[in-house]
């Protein structure tokens, strides 16, 4: 008897130990939180998503040299969209399913957060999107850290035809985004009796625009509102600087596409967003030497590495406030959520998750550089469905796009 209560005290203990061992190993196992950067390494689209892997690299090396979130290191798993909108989602499903990642940060075009916004709802996951864009969209499963309609292109329009002239031209890549964006500007300009002089397509990648430039050659334009996307912008710019008297007033060129592109091609013409890295503050001096000490005193920042880095922040803030890397949870706290940014205090509108931002348009420098020429006096709550048209009216006349 006393044998065998002896036999059971060893089990028991060799047991207790093997469960400690497997809770020591489990616990090393998971001293790191996946998250997922799912953006266009290759492409048309990586000439400018590829600074956006860079500033979420930089976002997570200072979220770990803090200690982490919740005692757990962040791993990037980073996914390649390759600028195809159907990788875009198959890329989306395998970092949820298979990287068992926490979050996704990624996309650019409207194309590719399209194809992946099913995907991220399916699975009742998050991901935050970057980009300034046509509106129009609410998800529970996206927080949108760029500009509505009314944060960009509204406001910006009225500002062009106040300060350059009211003949209008306007060139897009053919794809839902600069179509959604011309149909908005287009009610702007028919509000104050104008027509535009013309409207052009481009596919996303091209760079046959020879057509297009002889019709503003022609046409004598004294704006083109310019919502071409990607690699096409650099012969769009070689082209348009033989028309002197022309400015674009573009959506999608910020710092690094003025560097790409040859700052002599763009001196005088403008962009809107809600960041410039000429902007003067001490946040946004911090974020533009932290970037440069990690990848060169060279390198420059722009509206969308800005928006991508508050996305990160904004999660590490929720992640604490919510004790759980669990995205429901995750969601509703960051409805909370506000943060001094590099462009100025931004805060989450809770029904729509997007964020209230100032609204800047800037003139390209010499240097490559923005002038800051107007902005608004302070941060403008977003909306996602201009105030001038019912949702249903917008979601009529986007399904209509669609279908061209």
């Amino acid at each position: 008897m006393l044998i065998k209560i002896r036999l059971s005290f060893y089990i028991c203990l060799f047991i207790i130990g093997l469960l400690v061992a497997l809770q020591a190993c489990d616990t090393k196992q998971n001293t790191k939180v996946k998250i997922g950067i799912l953006h266009s390494m290759t492409g048309t689209m990586s000439f400018s998503e590829r600074d956006l892997v860079d500033v979420i690299s930089l976002a997570i090396k200072e979220i770990n040299r803090g200690g982490g979130l919740l005692g757990k290191k962040i791993e990037p798993v980073l996914a390649d969209g390759a600028s195809d909108w159907n990788i875009f989602a198959a890329k989306a499903e395998k970092l949820i399913t298979t990287d068992k990642v926490a979050v996704i940060f990624g996309c650019w075009t409207s194309s590719c957060r399209k194809s992946v916004k099913p995907v991220i709802e399916e699975h009742h996951h998050l991901m935050f999107y970057p980009l300034q864009y046509e509106g129009l969209e609410l998800s529970p499963n996206i927080i949108y850290t760029g500009a509505t309609p009314n944060q960009q292109i509204i406001p910006s329009v009225h500002w062009a035809l106040e300060n350059i002239g009211e003949r209008v031209y306007l060139i897009g890549s053919d794809y839902i985004f600069p179509r959604a964006a011309n149909m908005i500007i287009k009610d702007q300009l028919k509000s104050r009796g104008i027509t535009p002089l013309g409207e052009t397509y481009i596919p996303l990648g091209s760079n046959d625009l020879t057509e297009a430039l002889r019709e503003i050659a022609e046409l004598k334009p004294d704006v083109v509102v310019n919502t071409i996307n990607g690699d096409s912008n650099i012969a769009f710019f070689r082209g348009i600087s033989t028309l002197s008297k022309v400015k674009v007033l573009s959506y999608s060129i910020g710092e690094p596409e003025v560097r790409a592109i040859g700052a002599e091609l763009m001196v005088g013409h403008f962009a809107a967003w809600n960041y410039f890295q000429s902007i003067d503050s001490d946040e946004n001096k911090r974020f533009i030497d932290a970037f440069k000490r990690e990848f060169g005193a060279e390198r420059v920042v722009n509206d969308p590495m800005e928006a991508t880095y508050i996305g990160v922040k904004l999660w590490a803030q929720a992640v604490k406030s919510a004790g759980s890397f669990e995205p429901l949870r995750i969601r509703s706290t960051l409805a909370h959520q506000s943060l001094n940014a590099p462009h100025g205090v931004v805060s989450v509108e809770a029904i729509s998750q997007h964020l209230w931002k100032t609204v800047r348009i800037g003139q390209v420098r010499d240097d490559g550089q923005f002038d800051i020429v107007w902005s608004s006096d302070s941060p403008i709550r977003p909306s996602p469905f201009p105030t001038y048209h019912k949702k249903q009216e917008w979601l009529k006349r986007l399904r209509e796009l669609e279908l061209k």
